[in-house]
């Protein structure tokens, strides 16, 4: 499963580049009887099956121990806290992280309270299991690591970053702005004219004033209680005008 990720798109540059490495640990490897059981039915009843603990605790233990640094077991969940932009920028930041991916009704409660130092969700759905969640977090750190992009601003630009970034505040949660590429006319559309006209600074603030209009029409919860400067609340009354009279 986990090929998707190494050996494909920016994740496979990050670790073709040696920004990045990704070594997999079957718990399956980790079981003592015949059958390699991995699962079993809850305590208590009800459906489905639950991880077990000694093949978990063994499967982490042995992937700490090759680790050189403490590094933390992130257990992906859906009763974790919400994975976002600036957590991700948080975890790119770390040296190293063991992500643990659970399968069926869950892991054993006496695994997270005894190993895992953080739970990540990233979102209010459920999945079959954390592979795909454990993915998605990869993908999300591996565009942030040094010299992986061949443009570094490209990840700043991103929508939930940050487009004031000359005033060295943290990330905003902005959502992105359009883009654009050749032909200057598809289907009768053409390119805003802005975009083509050598003008840095005006094409700084149209994207700016996009990014806010964006995220004022699709998320206004991103902007609630967010302190705009004075060209930002004026960037985004111009797009609300635009609006309204297009």
């Amino acid at each position: 499963m986990f090929e998707a990720v190494s050996e494909n798109g920016i994740a496979a540059q990050a670790v073709n580049k040696g920004a990045l490495s990704l070594t997999l640990w079957n718990p399956r490897d980790f079981t003592e009887d015949r059958h390699r059981s991995v699962d079993d039915r809850p305590y208590g009843g009800g459906a489905g099956m639950v991880m077990k603990p000694e093949p978990l605790a063994r499967a982490l233990d042995a992937a700490r121990a090759r680790g050189e640094n403490d590094q933390p077991v992130i257990y992906l969940s859906p009763q974790g806290e919400r994975l976002d932009q600036r957590l991700l920028a948080e975890l790119a930041a770390l040296p190293a992280l063991i992500l643990l991916a659970g399968r069926y009704e869950g892991i054993d409660q006496r695994i997270v309270e005894s190993r895992v130092q953080r739970e990540i969700s990233i979102g209010d759905y459920v999945l079959a299991g954390g592979e795909l969640a454990a993915m998605v977090l990869i993908e999300g750190m591996a565009r942030l690591l040094p010299g992986v992009l061949g443009n570094a601003q490209s990840a700043r630009q991103d929508s939930f970053s940050d487009y004031d970034s000359d005033s060295g505040s943290q990330p905003k949660p902005l959502l992105d702005c359009p883009h654009y590429t050749r032909p200057e006319i598809f289907e009768g559309r053409a390119v805003p004219s802005v975009l083509m006209s050598g003008d840095h600074a005006a094409i700084r603030r149209w994207r700016t004033m996009q990014a806010l209009g964006r995220t004022d029409q699709r998320r206004p919860d991103l902007l609630a209680g967010r302190e705009l400067s004075r060209e930002q609340t004026d960037l985004l009354k111009a797009y609300q005008w635009e609006q309204d009279h297009e």
